[in-house]
């Protein structure tokens, strides 16, 4: 079962449904999980039924986790001195105003816009014709 999830998290596979739909399919992750092509793959409920019951109260999953680092400094993969952290910027294919009213208008505000018919109201006012009038006599 862990190697599966170690398939799961090196290849993408985000969903235990899709994970043994997968193992199903490659003959490489069957291959790696140790299953041969008459096994039948574990059913996804295996998986959180494990995460909520066997993996929480034991301390197994940190221990193949260490082992693994431990493993990878032996071989001189890595130096275990530091760590780094991936804080790229991506762009989301999504609308951070995406189910949300909006607050602002792309215009100007309310008050903006009295104040204008305000300042409007007030130049006609002061003028004594402010429509010019145009006689056509012929």
């Amino acid at each position: 079962m862990i190697r599966m999830l170690i398939v799961g998290y090196c290849y993408g596979i985000r969903f235990e449904r899709r994970l043994c739909e997968e193992l199903e399919l490659h003959l490489a992750y069957r291959w790696f999980c140790r299953l041969d092509l008459d096994d039948k793959v574990p059913d996804h409920s295996t998986f959180s039924v494990n995460r909520h019951g066997r993996f929480r109260d034991s301390d197994i999953l940190r221990q193949v986790f260490e082992a693994v680092v431990r493993a990878c400094m032996d071989t001189g993969l890595v130096k275990g001195e530091g760590f780094a952290v991936d804080a790229s910027v991506m762009e989301a294919n999504a609308s951070r105003y995406h189910g949300r009213r909006r607050t602002r208008s792309r215009g100007p505000s309310l008050n903006a816009r009295r104040a204008q018919s305000r300042n409007i109201s007030r130049h006609w006012k002061l003028r004594p014709n402010p429509i010019p009038i145009v006689s056509h006599r012929r």
